[in-house]
């Protein structure tokens, strides 16, 4: 659901604590894809209905299909990633902020979801799991890159080494979580509401920034730095930003730019 630019997707499998399926898979890819083609989208809420937010891969439903599962373990040479990788990593590709509203459980599959997002609100009290370990694997849905991205690596090791089990407040201090809150949904939201009163393509060209040079050398991150602020100087949206601050006044942004 869309409303003010503000796409609202949820996991609704509450029965099952949402666990994965591989058809809550493909919707999370078609999701995402329909949401990069909306040019008035300002920002996601990931959440999921019931008492958590993701309790990760329902494994007794996906190994009774295995030749789909192997189809969907195979990577798309254009996207250089799997089905199970691309249903967390098409959310980094859109180019508005990702929130991720966590409670409840948040183990395995639906951390890597989690931390596919560019923020994510918890509860004190929910349970942040790299839960792979209890079945002998090792997170395969982009959680490595992920996990490098957001911890130290001996944090990211110890993790998933032991699918430890962490509160909410703990994966803050960790760096899994970005803050706590009662109520997770509503800070998102709080925050979305402030990133739409900024140029949609500042916004999209700070997340493309980080996004491609979070860990290249000096060099190439000063090139893309000159690129994209030479991009948003020529942006009808910027000479809008530019004039309501000079006027101290609630700037009307057209739609992001292409």
């Amino acid at each position: 659901m869309t409303e003010g630019g503000i796409a609202r997707v949820r996991l609704e499998r509450p029965d099952k604590l949402n666990a994965l399926t591989l058809d809550t898979l493909d919707a999370l890819v078609g999701t995402a894809r329909s949401l990069r083609a909306d040019r008035t989208l300002r920002g996601v809420v990931l959440s999921g209905a019931g008492d958590s937010f993701c309790a990760g891969l329902d494994f007794a439903t996906v190994l009774r299909d295995p030749p789909r599962v192997a189809r969907a373990f195979a990577p798309r040479p254009w996207r250089g990633t799997n089905l199970f990788q691309e249903a967390c990593w098409a959310w980094r590709r859109l180019p508005v902020p990702v929130v991720a509203a966590v409670h409840g459980h948040c183990y395995g599959g639906g951390l890597q979801i989690a931390l596919a997002a560019d923020l994510r609100m918890t509860t004190p009290d929910a349970r942040w799991s790299v839960l792979e370990a209890k079945w002998g694997l090792v997170p395969d849905m982009s959680g490595i890159q992920a996990l490098s991205q957001q911890v130290r690596m001996d944090v990211a090791k110890r993790l998933t080494m032991t699918g430890e089990v962490v509160s909410g407040e703990r994966a803050v201090e960790l760096g899994l979580a970005s803050e706590v809150h009662a109520d997770p949904a509503a800070a998102a939201s709080a925050f979305l509401d402030e990133v739409t009163t900024r140029s949609p393509d500042s916004v999209a060209a700070t997340k493309r920034l980080f996004e491609r040079t979070w860990s290249s050398g000096p060099r190439r991150t000063f090139s893309r730095e000159r690129l994209e602020q030479a991009r948003l100087l020529r942006r009808g949206n910027t000479r809008t930003a530019r004039e309501a601050a000079l006027e101290r006044r609630e700037p009307s942004f057209g739609p992001r730019a292409r």
